[in-house]
């Protein structure tokens, strides 16, 4: 009789099949949230590749002074992550008459230093006397929990951007 209730009794049966499904819901819940805060990484450093180079581009003259101050916006920009993973670089490039791109300046800040060589431009970017600036930000996201997102991730952000006020942006120390 005692074996005959005790196999029909369901009582706990919630609590089994709560014990087999917490860990994989918890996981779920630490993975979503790993990967919301890595999106809203790799948009923070998006903007601030966007806004670095678009104050570059509303100037005709950038100084030292300027630039570290659009480094700290950039910085300000990516809080409330740390901004010590932040690299960024903004580089004025300009086509010469034969089409050929040439480096005119460089500022980098973090791990990201000055361009030694003018980068590739995409075709049809800058026509030939033209120059255009190129903004790139690259932030190096670690997760606080580091569950779902156990290895840093680097987001990387590329733009270019006409000189609004002027032929060429230059760069005085």
């Amino acid at each position: 009789m005692f074996l005959k209730n005790l196999i029909g009794d369901r009582r706990g049966a919630a609590a089994v099949e709560f014990a087999f499904v917490a860990p994989v819901m918890i996981l779920i819940y630490y993975g979503m949230a790993e990967l919301t805060q890595a999106m809203m990484a790799d948009r923070r450093a998006s903007h601030v590749a966007s806004a670095i180079g678009d104050l570059v581009a509303q100037d005709t003259d950038i100084s030292a002074t300027e630039m570290t101050d659009i480094f700290n916006v950039g910085k300000a920009i990516v809080a409330p992550f740390p901004s010590s993973a932040l690299s960024m670089r903004v580089t004025s490039i300009r086509k010469d008459a034969g089409g050929t791109a040439q480096l005119m300046w460089s500022k980098g800040y973090g791990a990201m230093g000055a361009a030694t060589t003018a980068a590739a431009l995409p075709a049809g970017l800058v026509a030939a006397n033209e120059s255009v600036i190129l903004a790139e930000a690259s932030y190096v996201y670690t997760s606080p929990v580091q569950k779902a997102l156990p290895a840093p991730m680097t987001f990387s952000q590329k733009y270019y951007l006409k000189p609004r006020k002027t032929s060429q942006v230059t760069f005085s120390n």
